[in-house]
């Protein structure tokens, strides 16, 4: 019973419930045109669509002129639409395949985009946190030597200014560059783009507080002092709903598509000709492999 209860609320066996629910209506609606082929209907819900499409596009309602027009030129339509069909004519056309294909997925999408709970979110970040996990955070500064220019005198001059930037100096130390002086919480990502990844992976390393260095970077060497350091942390559901919802219904989507696309594949058997790439290598030519 236990396991019955469990089935029901099961969102894919309503997704499915729904979708031959659908496919069924569906049938019943083309029956009815097929009991009437000479016969088209333009009822109130198709006209008030044409007219919402036009007062979208032109910011207006229609005159009843263009009203009018506008349904002429969708039985117009129609009318080319269901020759065609007799004729045929959407039979190994590539785009019209794809469209219709394009349309049913949409359908079933559609089947997929109820809003998730709070619990379903909160379910799915516990799940995926270090997909939402939020970078160290760093405010530091940071004084720049040229190695090139220093040669022999680099070590020596680098420990005289941590010195006196240790008894508080505020005299211009080190050398001119484009880098910036100081990050003020910058993400640990931002750090390495700026600096290079190595120079990101020792300021981990760093304490708070203090000049420390010399720190090797791609362009040079630093004197760093970290003001101040968040660590990295998986946030709460209220600092990241909007994009764990994001991809709980894409994943719903997609899961609920493939149980779709199952659910209507067991109908069909697919046999492929051998010699196409699908086929085995060794099947011989004229053969038909049949897929289950």
């Amino acid at each position: 019973m236990y396991a019955l209860k469990k089935l029901i609320k099961e969102p894919l066996l309503h997704f499915v419930v729904l979708g031959g629910l659908l496919f069924w209506l569906y049938g019943a609606l083309n029956r009815g045109a097929l009991d009437a082929p000479d016969e088209i209907v333009v009822d109130r819900a198709r006209v008030e669509a044409i007219t919402a499409q036009f007062q979208r596009t032109w910011q207006r309602p229609p005159t009843a002129q263009e009203r009018q027009g506008l349904i002429d030129t969708w039985v117009r339509e129609e009318v080319f639409y269901r020759e065609g069909l007799a004729q045929r004519l959407d039979r190994d056309d590539p785009v019209v395949r794809r469209r219709v294909a394009q349309k049913l997925t949409a359908m079933a999408d559609a089947q997929a985009t109820a809003e998730a709970s709070e619990a379903e979110l909160q379910v799915w970040l516990a799940k995926h946190p270090d997909d939402y996990r939020l970078e160290p955070r760093y405010q530091l500064r940071q004084v720049y030597f040229d190695p090139q220019r220093h040669g022999a005198r680099l070590d020596a001059e680098v420990a005289a200014a941590r010195a006196a930037l240790a008894r508080g100096s505020n005299d211009a130390l080190g050398d001119a560059t484009m880098l910036p002086n100081t990050l003020d919480a910058a993400p640990a990502s931002e750090v390495a783009r700026v600096f290079g990844q190595d120079f990101a992976e020792a300021v981990a390393a760093l304490p708070v507080g203090g000049w420390q260095g010399p720190v090797q970077s791609s362009y040079g060497v630093h004197l760093v002092q970290i003001g101040a350091r968040e660590p990295g942390r998986v946030p709460a559901l209220n600092e990241v709903r909007a994009a764990v919802e994001r991809d709980l219904l894409r994943a719903r989507a997609e899961q609920s598509g493939e149980a779709f696309y199952q659910s209507l594949r067991q109908r069909y058997s697919v046999r492929i000709e051998a010699g196409s790439e699908a086929a085995d290598v060794g099947s011989s030519v004229g053969a038909l492999a049949e897929v289950r």
